[in-house]
């Protein structure tokens, strides 16, 4: 008798020490998914190369494109692995759009406009410049197709040049003097 008193109070000792475990790894995994909630652009990295929205955001050139970004909510998904290829307006590119555009766009209600309008400057792939050939039609993000061209060395999506590449951790970035509108 007295044994069976003895395995019935380890086993509720066991159990008592069990179910104090799971609700400290509960708490603990609360803390880490509250931490987590910005996504993967609020990871802070200052070691490795900078994703394509960091190369972006270091650069004085492309503000306008950050803030687009910004209002379309695409900046989690572009700090994600990729791999991408980014075509990066100049903060100039926006310039030669008609005036008032650029802050219609960024208005609230034209996120789904503005959304597109910039997935159609990214592929689902990490591709060097002189990977582009002279009328190759490429798929790009928003389910269209763009076209590049070739002037002399020089790489060309739709009208907009590409004047610079920059590698990035997720991908390059190909800095243009362009908006490229969809057809």
């Amino acid at each position: 008798m007295k044994r069976q008193f003895l395995i019935l109070g380890l086993l509720a000792l066991l159990l008592g020490c069990q179910s104090q475990n799971q609700s400290q790894d509960q708490s603990t995994t609360a803390g880490i998914e509250n931490t987590t909630a910005a996504g993967q652009s609020g990871v802070e990295d200052s070691d490795s190369q900078k994703d394509v929205v960091k190369v972006a955001v270091g650069s004085p050139d492309h503000t306008t494109l950050i803030k687009a970004v910004q209002a379309a909510g695409l900046v989690d998904a572009l700090s994600n692995a990729g791999p991408f290829t980014v075509f990066a307006p100049t903060n100039a590119a926006f310039d030669k759009l008609p005036a008032g555009t650029v802050e219609d766009l960024l208005k609230p209600q034209n996120k789904d406009k503005l959304k597109a309008i910039l997935e159609h400057h990214v592929m689902t792939s990490a591709l060097a410049a002189d990977f582009f050939q002279e009328g190759q039609s490429m798929g790009m993000v928003d389910g269209t197709n763009a076209t590049f061209h070739l002037k002399g060395k020089d790489v060309y999506i739709g009208e907009a040049k590409i004047v610079a590449s920059i590698r990035a951790s997720n991908g390059y970035v190909h800095i243009i003097d362009g908006v490229v509108v969809p057809n």
